[in-house]
């Protein structure tokens, strides 16, 4: 068959698209946290997004060690239906205030283990939620670093920190962004401000536009009125001249 150049370019991107969606794959099957980002200072629910990589075993156990070197006064688990959650604390070097007291243990581990109902199977992903608070605000990530355990004993470490300038690793522990909680508060204001002014400009556009009309309307109708007058002169013009 002849090719073409409309059959090459055609040719080549189904070769890119495979590739691209090569590459997409193993990336979209880490374990992560969700969603990648929350504020500073506050406290958020994050939900650890499991999925199972194998073909044909199950995931029964998942665990999460949360930063010893920014620990979190409150940490909550969800109930999930099938799921024990275990909650592991340890001594704080330096005890943290919150709500006026002193906070001498934080967790910093937790286990969930599935009953023999609640695997998650080949092809399906598992959502664990956490409420966590408050999120330091001296740093702009916390790295949480996971164990994922299949039925068949394999176990995948997700603790692999990812480096600047270098490629991602194959497998890279789930990383929460922190935000500036001012920024963000300052980026939203504008937003409203933005949306406030569009509204404005609209009904003032909406307003000028009906000023505009209404003037077209007034200047038609005095040209009509003008052009009715002049008429109705030279109808009475010449209905004086043939009575003359």
């Amino acid at each position: 068959m002849r090719s073409t150049p409309a059959r090459r370019t055609a040719l080549a991107a189904a070769v890119a698209g495979a590739a691209l969606l090569t590459l997409a794959g193993p990336a979209a099957a880490h374990v992560t946290v969700q969603p990648g980002s929350v504020p500073q200072g506050g406290y958020s629910v994050v939900a650890f997004r499991v999925p199972d990589e194998s073909d044909t075993a199950s995931t029964v156990k998942l665990e999460v060690s949360l930063p010893a070197d920014h620990p979190m006064a409150s940490v909550r688990v969800q109930p999930l239906t099938g799921w024990t959650a275990v909650l592991e604390k340890s001594k704080l070097a330096t005890p943290l205030k919150s709500h006026g007291k002193d906070i001498t243990e934080a967790v910093t581990k937790i286990t969930w283990t599935a009953d023999a109902t609640a695997k998650i199977a080949p092809g399906q992903f598992q959502e664990f939620r956490v409420s966590l608070g408050a999120l330091p605000t001296d740093t702009d990530t916390l790295t949480f670093k996971a164990l994922q355990t299949y039925d068949n004993g394999e176990v995948v470490r997700w603790i692999e920190e990812a480096k600047e300038g270098q490629a991602e690793p194959e497998k890279p522990a789930p990383v929460l962004t922190l935000t500036k909680a001012a920024a963000a508060s300052a980026s939203a204001a504008p937003a409203a401000d933005h949306h406030a002014s569009q509204d404005t400009a609209t009904a003032s556009a909406g307003s000028a536009g009906d000023d505009s009309t209404a003037r077209t309307l007034g200047v038609v109708g005095i040209v009509v009125g003008v052009v009715g007058a002049a008429l109705g002169a030279v109808g009475l013009r010449r209905r004086s001249g043939s009575a003359s």
